[in-house]
């Protein structure tokens, strides 16, 4: 591989990424303008002010959000992972025992027969 490789799944990752994110500021600007529209009394430059904070608070409690999320489905995917494994484990316990008893079965037909 070349130096200009890109892992097909890291560059769409990172383009999801940044579509989220324009897809909050929007969300978000058009939550503040929603807001501002609301207060009658503000000056346009107080408007531009109120709207610009509201925004910026918006992509703040969303990033939070997005965090706790991806906490969250970190901590699911550990605990599934470990369900997994002991299962799995289980499994090739329950699969060796089985073997083990029809190799015993085998030898005791043989020694018998």
């Amino acid at each position: 591989m070349d130096e200009h490789s890109v892992d097909a799944g890291a560059f769409l990752n990172e383009i999801e990424g940044h579509l989220l994110i324009a897809a909050a500021r929007t969300e978000g600007r058009t939550a503040a303008a929603r807001f501002a529209a609301r207060l009658d009394r503000l000056t346009d430059g107080q408007r531009e002010d109120v709207e610009r904070e509201f925004e910026a608070e918006y992509l703040a409690l969303v990033r939070v959000s997005w965090e706790r999320t991806a906490e969250r489905s970190r901590r699911l995917r550990d605990e599934y992972e470990g369900r997994y494994r002991r299962l799995r484990q289980r499994a090739l316990a329950c699969c060796l025992l089985v073997c083990a008893l029809l190799a015993a079965t085998g030898l005791v037909t043989v020694a018998v027969g």
